[in-house]
């Protein structure tokens, strides 16, 4: 899904560090889930009674993938994207009449 996703002429680096972070949000999750024996994101293991040794082997395999792409993506993950970039017209309702129309004009153009 993630490979995907890092795929196509849309892609830009915001985006990049977004769907990074959103995977490496979802391991995490898993990683929980899996310590706390919630099975649910996973189906087939949710049908079958797991054993401790299972479990730990599961754990050690998405810290592995976890500590992979942190340090893969590494220079992504920490680049810091000025607010001013995600959103530019944030702080329209702070400037005069006239300039608010003319970026609330630009905003939607």
């Amino acid at each position: 899904m993630v490979n995907l996703q890092l795929q196509g002429d849309s892609l830009n680096l915001i985006k990049t560090k977004s769907i990074l972070s959103a995977f490496l949000a979802r391991v995490k999750l898993m990683k929980q889930n899996i310590e706390r024996g919630e099975f649910s994101q996973f189906q087939n293991l949710s049908q079958t009674r797991c054993q401790e040794e299972d479990v730990s082997t599961y754990l050690q395999h998405l810290n592995a993938l976890y500590s992979d792409f942190e340090s893969r993506f590494e220079d992504i993950l920490t680049m810091v994207i000025p607010l001013c970039i995600i959103n530019p017209y944030g702080d329209i309702e702070e400037t005069n009449v006239i300039i608010q129309e003319e970026l609330t004009e630009l905003s939607t153009n």
